[in-house]
């Protein structure tokens, strides 16, 4: 009796697995898109350090008040610059060691990098400990990324009608979509040193970015129509 009831559950089961198979005719294709653009948001390092001219101490506060003037003569809010970090920074250090130079790190939001010469052409040269690119960004990038997604979706359908024009066949819907995760985004590199220069007279062309590439590709399953 078992033995009867095992049989017809196993020949249920592959009567309902036939019933369920997808015997559509079908094509499988991918399809890719890709953009390049050039990075409009830049987050630029700036370290200012306390130094010695003579015995007079050159401050941190009158430092930093240069460099608020100079992004703010340059056309940027003053929510564009922040502070990133402090360096010794305390009263009992300042006071047990008169010698002791505090530094400060800032970061300033960039729209144009050409920008940071007139930055730092308006500080004090000797009170800029180094200069770098903190990060970057695009502000559009959701954007350029759900667009590209759909540019390749129907570069994928393009191919497969392309492809089933050439047998004779015709194109139906679609019937899978899947995004491939392997979008390349590639980070820009400066042309100029590292180190940017505190001189305002260089020329703007020596400090630019390659472009952020990105690319997408969709696998697409779409019907042979009949």
């Amino acid at each position: 009796m078992k033995k009867i009831i095992i049989a017809a559950l196993v020949l249920f089961t592959l009567t309902a697995n036939a019933q369920m198979a997808d015997l559509r005719r079908k094509i499988e294709v991918t399809g890719s898109a890709e953009s390049e653009v050039t990075p409009d948001i830049i987050y630029f390092g700036v370290s200012l350090k306390e130094y010695m001219d003579g015995r007079t101490r050159i401050d941190i506060n009158q430092l930093e008040t240069q460099l608020q003037k100079a992004v703010a003569d340059a056309g940027f809010a003053n929510t564009d610059l922040t502070i990133n970090n402090i360096s010794g920074y305390t009263t009992y250090q300042k006071k047990r060691d008169p010698n002791f130079l505090v530094s400060k790190q800032y970061r300033i939001k960039l729209h144009d990098l050409n920008k940071i010469n007139q930055i730092l052409g308006g500080i004090d040269a000797k009170g800029i400990q180094y200069t770098g690119i903190d990060s970057y960004d695009y502000s559009k990038i959701t954007e350029l990324r759900s667009e590209l997604k759909l540019k390749a979706l129907i570069a994928a359908r393009d191919k497969a009608s392309y492809l089933l024009n050439g047998i004779g066949e015709r194109l139906g819907g679609a019937i899978e979509v899947t995004e491939v995760d392997d979008n390349s985004y590639s980070r820009p590199m400066m042309y100029a040193n590292k180190m940017v220069t505190a001189d305002a007279n260089q020329s703007p062309q020596d400090i630019d970015f390659k472009k952020i590439k990105l690319n997408f590709q969709i696998k697409a399953v779409f019907e042979i129509s009949k």
